[in-house]
């Protein structure tokens, strides 16, 4: 019988979840950014090999909430942790010992599946360093999702640990996202790279049109915003900025659809969308019933 399940990936902002799930899947799937909370939503990548099939997915980084977003990326990560067969927490080593996932995620009571800590990021330590962790944290896994060191032991300990089952999804399946998702998603990263302060933070990202069969494939993308001042530094002196980002965006879009594109790109104003309900779901953020647990 082989193994297959789901592997939950949880953690603080910026720990490098999304980059161990580009890495365990072999695949782009998630947006990489430098800027905390780039990743929003629950991002499915599906690894199988000869004896197992991992679903692993990654999660929104773990904060308190203080607006409507936050609330819904919260309540993303929480939801993730009650579907999981083996739960990572990944901590960023460079850090030193973390808190325990119950008081990182403010948890009433532990996961009732098993917790792995999995330290990222050991590349940049010294030896003293990773020696230290090791005495204070002898169960945890030290792993570089970026360099590969440490990963592929943690997928075999992984395989090993997922329930007997038959596979999940197709062999040849990687995510369960639509097309759509991942066109939104390498639009923000995109704009995300190009913008500092405050503005990233503020960036949604709605496909409005996707034209099958048309040559160049023709899709319309709204960048949406909450001022006229952050509009303003998006769109960029005589639109250079915007000019940029569509550019680059596309060339990401092409490789990933491996076909050419022509992106029609606008930037609207919805003022402080982050803080409503509605706007919330209307850009595909789930908002669940929260009991931390």
């Amino acid at each position: 019988m082989p193994h297959a399940g789901i592997v939950t990936v949880v953690g603080k902002p910026n720990a490098g979840k999304s980059t161990l799930l580009n890495r365990i899947i072999g695949e782009k799937l998630s947006i990489v950014s430098d800027k905390p909370q780039s990743t929003r939503n629950r991002v499915v990548g599906i690894r199988t090999t000869d004896d197992a099939q991992m679903i692993v997915l990654d999660t929104p980084g773990l904060l308190n909430p203080r607006y409507e977003l936050q609330r819904a990326m919260r309540s993303t990560a929480i939801r993730a942790l009650k579907d999981a067969d083996v739960i990572i927490y990944l901590a960023d080593a460079t850090d030193r010992v973390p808190p325990s996932l119950v008081e990182a995620a403010d948890l009433d009571a532990p996961p009732t599946a098993p917790v792995w800590t999995v330290l990222n990021k050991t590349d940049l330590l010294r030896p003293v360093e990773r020696e230290e962790l090791r005495e204070a944290l002898p169960d945890a896994r030290l792993i570089s999702a970026l360099s590969g060191e440490g990963v592929d032991q943690l997928l075999v300990d992984l395989e090993e640990a997922l329930p007997p089952s038959p596979f999940l999804y197709p062999e040849d399946e990687i995510s369960t996202a639509s097309t759509r998702f991942f066109v939104a998603e390498l639009v923000r990263e995109t704009a995300l790279e190009q913008l500092d302060e405050e503005v990233p933070y503020s960036l949604a990202c709605e496909v409005e049109e996707f034209r099958e069969g048309s040559a160049p494939l023709y899709i319309r993308t709204v960048l949406y915003v909450e001022r006229e001042s952050q509009k303003r530094i998006l769109i960029g002196a005589g639109g250079r900025r915007i000019r940029e980002i569509g550019r680059d965006a596309r060339g990401k879009i092409e490789a990933f659809l491996d076909t050419r594109v022509y992106l029609d790109l606008w930037v609207k104003v919805l003022p402080n969308w982050r803080k409503s309900d509605s706007a919330v779901r209307r850009f595909g953020y789930r908002l669940h019933d929260d009991h931390s647990t």
